[in-house]
């Protein structure tokens, strides 16, 4: 009788959680939504290495800024779900993080509270363009060119920024294009095109989660943790916090 009441249980629950995302009118299962899912956050775990890295970079503090980048994801994306009911994830984007470091603070020399003010009204702007439908009739009436052209021009800077971060590309120091080649036999260079390599093979293989893999393998392995003198070892585990005592993220 017990089995049959846990049964019943087990099969409420299930009607209730398809019923409340309207998982089989849209198409699909539960067991679909989860690995669904899964594979979303392995493909931009990545940003919570990437975004506090080059903010750093600019003078941010990395652990204020990773809490921030996983708070943002992990609230965005639970309201994404339990209130907008959208099967979507939500994550900082690296495109406007590196405008903000690279552009804004370290190409511009703005202060980093006046960098964060900067976003903050494109936030509000950004919200009012989209609850007055705005944002709608500007994206229904850009040319498609445009609109592809702005994904690869972003894609592109992004390239270079990574790429100059790991010396693949340098400032040239005489007349001519603004960049030149780097040193190809350096370790962060060989390295880097060894995991690009291994990026495009997963990804050709559709293999769940493939960029997480090739950072975390890269990362770890021997060849980084041994022969890279800029890398050192503080142990497996840390506490993050939003700053050392007495400091403020704002302190410009």
């Amino acid at each position: 009788m017990s089995d049959n009441r846990s049964i019943a249980s087990h099969a409420t629950g299930h009607t209730g959680l398809d019923r409340f995302f309207q998982i089989s009118e849209r198409g699909s299962s539960v067991r679909q939504e989860v690995v669904a899912g899964l594979t979303t956050f392995l493909a931009m775990v990545y940003s919570v290495i990437v975004v506090p890295s080059m903010l750093g970079a600019a003078g941010f503090n990395q652990g204020a800024v990773f809490i921030a980048t996983c708070l943002v994801a992990a609230f965005g994306s639970l309201l994404m779900g339990l209130w907008a009911n959208l099967p979507m994830a939500i994550g900082c984007a690296i495109s406007l993080t590196a405008f903000t470091a690279f552009s804004l603070v370290l190409g511009q020399g703005i202060s980093i509270p006046v960098a964060l003010g900067a976003v903050f009204l494109m936030g509000l702007i950004f919200t009012a363009i989209t609850v007055t439908g705005v944002r709608k009739w500007i994206l229904s009436n850009m040319p498609f060119g445009i609109a592809h052209g702005t994904g690869i021009g972003i894609g592109l800077f992004l390239l270079l920024i990574a790429a100059n971060g790991v010396g693949l590309v340098v400032k040239n120091p005489h007349e001519g294009l603004p960049v030149a080649m780097g040193d190809f036999t350096s370790l962060p260079v060989l390295m880097s095109l060894i995991g690009l390599a291994a990026i495009f093979g997963l990804e050709k293989r559709r293999v769940p989660g493939g960029i997480l893999l090739v950072i975390i393998a890269i990362a770890i392995s021997v060849f980084g943790l041994i022969f890279d003198p800029k890398v050192t070892f503080h142990g497996f585990f840390a506490m993050p916090t939003f700053g050392h005592e007495g400091e403020s993220l704002l302190d410009g």
